[in-house]
């Protein structure tokens, strides 16, 4: 797919990926997070908007090109970090309070896709998001839709789930680590006190 053009997918100039990047943005429910994780970062264009609401970034992909790409275009970000990783049998240390998954799930067979979500919850702090983010249409190459992976995101061991949008296109959902007492993380109203 990168052979023939640095952005196959024409990732920082659709307006579809533009809207559904603003509307992950926007479903966050913080407005700044100490360190994020996305694996599958493709050519960057999400990386650097997570970059804008994140201390820290860890952007990764499999594909040598892609990870070119991707530091190329967040390369004047000292904050983000971008390498060659592959999921889930390679997993970055540390602990990370976002997690973002998007347009990736739906390559891996049931095993794998069982050990990145177990990583993902391994690795979220308590009080952390995970985000996920999947294109709703069949696609040879794509196992499942988002739809059909909606339901395994929230049946995740140590996660809770949090809200979820369907379009017409794509599904986003939200899911939290619990605090360290048990309670779910506060939603953006509780937590300046309007609620």
């Amino acid at each position: 797919m990168y052979s023939g053009t640095a952005d196959p997918w024409d990732l920082a100039g659709r307006w579809y990926e533009r809207r559904k990047y603003a509307l992950t943005l926007a479903a966050l429910p913080r407005p700044r997070y100490r360190r994020a994780f996305e694996p599958g970062c493709s050519v960057g264009v999400l990386t650097r908007l997570l970059a804008e609401r994140c201390d820290a970034v860890l952007a990764t992909d499999r594909v040598p090109a892609a990870v070119a790409e991707a530091a190329a275009r967040n390369r004047d970000l000292p904050h983000v970090d971008v390498a060659r990783l592959t999921v889930p049998e390679e997993w970055p240390e540390g602990t990370f309070d976002l997690i973002v998954l998007s347009e990736l799930l739906y390559y891996f067979d049931a095993t794998a896709l069982a050990e990145i979500l177990a990583r993902a919850a391994g690795s979220l702090e308590p009080g952390g998001t995970l985000v996920t983010v999947h294109w709703d249409h069949p696609v040879p190459e794509h196992r499942l839709t988002g739809t059909q992976l909606a339901p395994l995101l929230r049946d995740v061991p140590g996660l809770v789930a949090g809200p979820e949008f369907h379009d017409p296109d794509f599904v986003l959902s939200l899911h939290h680590r619990p605090l360290a007492d048990g309670s779910p993380p506060p939603s953006p109203a509780r937590a300046e006190g309007l609620v």
